[in-house]
């Protein structure tokens, strides 16, 4: 299972040092909320003194701004890599594997980054608006790599769906709240619940299988 230390999300953040930071404040946004944890405990999660966290993020919610830039640039990757992966809706495999495919991966990565992800997807309230501007316009890419899958599968007449918008909200919601009570411990792995959620969504869309 990732943990936050193994979290490969944020593998391309340079230097160290500024790693260790984001992973600090992953762990300690996650246990305490954003409002609740000072920059001392970020910093002390990462082995470094207070003063080190502003050499390399000018505030907290600086901190909390770069966490969600990357695990929201992560989740458009996945979603994107999944659909490429299945073939365009018409093409080689149909809407009905791509939208499996793409659910399957986007819970399992908010099952495997669970502690990344709970931060990312709960926390946006604290960004400041240009901040959280930049986010919700990759949250909405996001929605809308689902939309069109769905919108090419009711084309095909794979999918019966009134409401394309509104199933496509849906359906990522879903998703996502795997990451506020997905628990290592439990019963069912990270595949297990991505096979689950994907036969959702096929239902959600009235799958004609």
């Amino acid at each position: 299972m990732t943990t936050v230390e193994t979290d490969e999300s944020f593998g391309g953040v340079t230097p160290d040092a500024a790693r260790r930071l984001l992973l600090g404040a992953v762990q300690a946004f996650a246990e305490r909320g954003f409002h609740a944890t000072t920059t001392r405990d970020i910093a002390g999660r990462a082995g470094m003194s207070p003063a080190a966290l502003y050499i390399h993020y000018k505030t907290k919610e600086e901190l909390l701004f770069h966490i969600s830039r990357v695990g929201h640039e992560r989740s458009v990757a996945v979603l994107t890599e999944a659909v490429e992966d299945t073939g365009a809706a018409g093409g080689a495999g149909g809407s009905a594997p791509c939208l499996a495919r793409a659910v399957r991966a986007f819970v399992r990565w908010h099952a495997e980054h669970h502690t990344t992800a709970r931060v990312v997807q709960y926390e946006l309230a604290a960004l400041d608006e240009e901040h959280y501007a930049y986010i919700v316009a990759l949250r909405r890419r996001s929605e809308e790599i689902l939309r069109g899958v769905l919108e090419d599968g009711v084309a095909t007449g794979e999918f019966d769906i009134a409401d394309i918008r509104g199933t496509a909200l849906a359906v990522m919601s879903l998703c996502i709240d795997v990451a506020r009570w997905f628990s290592p411990g439990g019963r069912r792995t990270p595949d297990e619940i991505g096979a689950l959620y994907a036969d959702l969504a096929l239902r959600m869309a009235g799958h004609r299988g």
